[in-house]
């Protein structure tokens, strides 16, 4: 939202804003009160959640927490919830690009330094499986498109 409020106000300066240009604040004051819900459950749940993840990844490929001999579990668990909870923010202002620019472009390098695509590309398929389970379906709707961002940018491609 906080990049759509940018791009209209450069677009109207100088002027009113036509009817369709505020649409997009329209739509987001009638989604608020579905986003702030889901926002407070995922806060409530990202323990589970995050511990689910771990649980079907660990079943799926226990290697995918190895680098070398090094076991890089705690390093996952911190920068799973890290994405978890700029994922969980981008979601409540309705603003993937700040997703993208912030966080996404910036953790994408130090993801692809450390060799961990494939984790990545795992992780946010699982969690949005695992979202789907703590959430109603209008809140995975609404939820599940930031996760795949950071598919996307994270993982494999």
């Amino acid at each position: 939202m906080l990049s759509q409020f940018d791009r209209l106000s450069q677009l109207v300066d100088g002027r009113y804003a036509t009817d369709d240009e505020l649409h997009v604040i329209s739509d987001y004051t009638n989604s608020f009160q579905l986003r702030l819900e889901t926002y407070l459950k995922l806060q409530a749940a990202e323990v589970d959640i995050v511990q689910q993840v771990q649980a079907r990844l660990k079943a799926i490929d226990p290697a995918l927490f190895q680098n070398g001999h090094q076991d890089m579990t705690a390093k996952w668990r911190r920068d799973t919830i890290r994405a978890l909870r700029y994922s969980a923010t981008a979601m409540l202002v309705n603003d993937p690009e700040t997703l993208k620019e912030r966080f996404l472009l910036w953790f994408q390098t130090i993801m692809r330094a450390f060799g961990t695509q494939r984790t990545c590309d795992v992780t946010y398929k699982i969690m949005q499986d695992v979202v789907k389970q703590h959430l109603t379906s209008a809140q995975a709707n609404l939820f599940c498109p930031f996760l795949e961002l950071n598919r996307q940018f994270l993982g494999e491609g």
